[in-house]
């Protein structure tokens, strides 16, 4: 059986960076790709990353309480998918049947029709316990260029 053909790649991006784009149409509501990287604890993570001065550009995705998928080691394309305010694409976390959160796993999905040539965005939906200081809001600053672009990839607080 001949290997399926992805219908994204990652190059360079108008709105940070690399990013992915859609080689051929995305139908609404297909799912496009799985994040992968290492599956580490979050307190593996703070240890690897907490001392690292944060520079709003993150390869980590949580996945559950316990666990968090970092892209940066083992990742694939999925870690390009810049953040928009506007986004075409949203993430779903997949709870393993058996309720083991080692097995959950994550995948990216179109929310409407993606033409080829376009960029794949999803919300990343950072959320902070701290104050959104104008320095925070600085460092998760949000480079969409959409209409609807808050300024900051922060969600806001509840």
């Amino acid at each position: 059986m001949p290997k399926k053909k992805k219908k994204i790649e990652a190059r360079l991006s108008p709105i940070h960076g690399n990013g992915v784009f859609a080689t051929e149409t995305i139908k609404k509501g297909e799912r496009i790709v799985r994040y992968k990287g290492k599956l580490r604890t979050h307190a593996e993570v703070d240890e690897e990353y907490g001392d690292d001065d944060e520079d709003g550009h993150t390869f980590l995705f949580t996945l559950n309480d316990d666990y968090v998928v970092d892209a940066n080691v083992d990742g694939n394309v999925a870690r390009w998918i810049n953040h928009s305010c506007d986004p075409n694409c949203e993430s779903e976390i997949e709870e393993d049947a058996k309720d083991r959160r080692h097995k959950d796993k994550v995948f990216i999905h179109a929310l409407r029709t993606i033409k080829p040539g376009e960029e794949l965005t999803y919300n990343y939906g950072i959320t902070l316990d701290e104050p959104h200081t104008a320095k925070l809001k600085k460092l998760w600053a949000c480079k969409c260029g959409s209409k609807k672009c808050t300024g900051t990839m922060l969600q806001p607080k509840r």
